[in-house]
Order: C-alpha cells, then sequence, then structure tokens
C-alpha cells in the first residue's frame, strides 16, 4: 500500500496478512515522495502490526529518491526492504552497503534482465542477504510487449524460471500482483494457479484480495489430515531406517516426508 495513505496504514495494523508492504515506489506520486519516506519511517518506528512482517518498497537506487529511502530506512530497521526493478546483484550489493547489516532484502524481478540474469542474482543471496523474490508482472509484460490475459500464458517461463532460481538459493518465492479488485474469483484462479507453479505466496493490492489469497495458501483439512499421516507413519518404530512405505494404498517416499512438515509448519502458523 501508499506510505503516502496515513488512514491505508493504519488499516493495515489490522488486516489478516503474513506482510505489510509500504510502498514508496509506483504506488506514490513524485509530490508525495517525501511524506511518503517520512510516514514510512514513523511507521516502523512505531511498529504495532503484531506479527506481520513490515516491509518497505524503496524507490530504485537509479533514482532520484533511492539514496535517501535506504538512508531513512537503515535508521529503523524494518524486517525488509524490498527493492523495485532488480536486473543485477550489484543492486543487491549496493543496498546492502547503504543499509549495513540490517534489513533483510527482497528483490522485484519485473524486467527481462532481471530474468535473464537471476542465476546471478540468487547467486549473491547470501552474501547480500536476499530472502526473498517477488514477481513483477506489470512491468515485466510491459517490457516483453506480451498480453498476458487471465492465464497469464505469456508469463508461465519467467514463472517457472523465478520458482526455479528461488529453491535453488532456499529463499522465498512470491507471486505477483493480480490487477483485479473486485472479481475475488479471478484472485483466487491466480492464486491456485501461483500454489500449482511453487510460489509460496502472493502480492497483493487490495484487502479484498486477502481472503482470497489466505484459503489457497493455507493448506486444507485434508491436506493437514494427510500430512499428519504421513509424518505418524515414518515414527513408527515399525518402519524405523525405512526410505518408502505404503499408507493408504500409496507410496510415500522420506521427500513426502519432508513436505508433510513443512504443511504441519504452515498450518500451525496460520492457526498461531
Amino acid at each position: 500500500m501508499p506510505a503516502s495513505n496515513a488512514r491505508a496504514i493504519e488499516k493495515a495494523r489490522g488486516l489478516d496478512c503474513d506482510v505489510v508492504i509500504l510502498d514508496l515506489e509506483d504506488a506514490v506520486s513524485p509530490d508525495q515522495k517525501e511524506i511518503a519516506r517520512e510516514q514510512a519511517v514513523e511507521a516502523v518506528r512505531d511498529n504495532g502490526f503484531g506479527r506481520r512482517e513490515l516491509v518497505v518498497r524503496a524507490n530504485g537506487l537509479d533514482s532520484e529518491w533511492g539514496a535517501g529511502d535506504l538512508a531513512a530506512i537503515a535508521g529503523v530497521r524494518p524486517d525488509a526492504v524490498l527493492l523495485p526493478k532488480v536486473s543485477s546483484p550489484d543492486t543487491l550489493r549496493e543496498a546492502r552497503a547503504a543499509l549495513g547489516a540490517g534489513p533483510a532484502l527482497w528483490a522485484m524481478i519485473e524486467t527481462c534482465r532481471g530474468i535473464a540474469d537471476l542465476p546471478a542474482i540468487v547467486a549473491a543471496a547470501a552474501e547480500t542477504g536476499l530472502a526473498a523474490l517477488v514477481l513483477g508482472p506489470n512491468d515485466l509484460a510491459k517490457e516483453m510487449r506480451c498480453r498476458p490475459g487471465v492465464d497469464r500464458a505469456p508469463l508461465l517461463p519467467a514463472m517457472s524460471h523465478l520458482v526455479l532460481c528461488a529453491r535453488m538459493a532456499g529463499i522465498v518465492a512470491l507471486d505477483g500482483v493480480c490487477n483485479a479488485i473486485d472479481d475475488p474469483a479471478r484472485v483466487e484462479a491466480e492464486c491456485r494457479q501461483g500454489l500449482a507453479w511453487g510460489f509460496d505466496g502472493k502480492t497483493l493490492i487490495h484487502p479484498s484480495q486477502i481472503a482470497p489469497a489466505n484459503m489457497v495458501f493455507a493448506p486444507g483439512a485434508e491436506e493437514v489430515a494427510w500430512a499428519r499421516d504421513v509424518v505418524a507413519a515414518f515414527d513408527d518404530p515399525a518402519n524405523a531406517g525405512k526410505g518408502a512405505i505404503r499408507i493408504a494404498g500409496k507410496m510415500v517416499e522420506l521427500l513426502h516426508r519432508d513436505e508433510a512438515w513443512r504443511t504441519l509448519a504452515i498450518a500451525a502458523a496460520v492457526a498461531g
């Protein structure tokens, strides 16, 4: 949400979301940049967001506001700083130098070069504190000159590449925004598509999108029950040392146990 909107910041403290991203970039007009920065810094300093992670999206380092944004953010240390249009690891290194050993870095991947250079970008994750990749579908589509449509077909190769590189680095992959704010069915469909393609969650632009995203990305009752069965089966002394066992007519391997642990951890986080 735009950090220039004080009412939106206050409302965010009660939203049923996992992360609040205070935007200083695209959602803020040039004449509002300074007030947005001030209000973002104040919001981070005051906190009051409870369990929600607080992230600030800075302006690009090649803009007239980027350096000032990072200097201001360094003084209050949100959970992470989201960098727009990351196209090379040099951007991460420059941001880390400006922020010091403070917040984690999240990278918006929304340029053709960013997609092409993702292996180099994620290779710098440990060095720079990169913790998440965020797809930027609107800017990427504009630069590609493609027309994604409801199925987002032209973007699917980039989406898969982003998830693959995030997994290679052991960091989070977040699907990009859906522009439809009055169409929960479309938001749900995009969330299900993102989940199927391996994303950990989805960035949102309106409170109306939170409920469908939570419904899709939170494990369902059947999924949780299956995960518990898998963990319990591998914990059974009778199955000690086995790499594969039979559960309810299915062959289950240790990799499925690891997936089950992750499912239960997400379910516990949602419940907590």
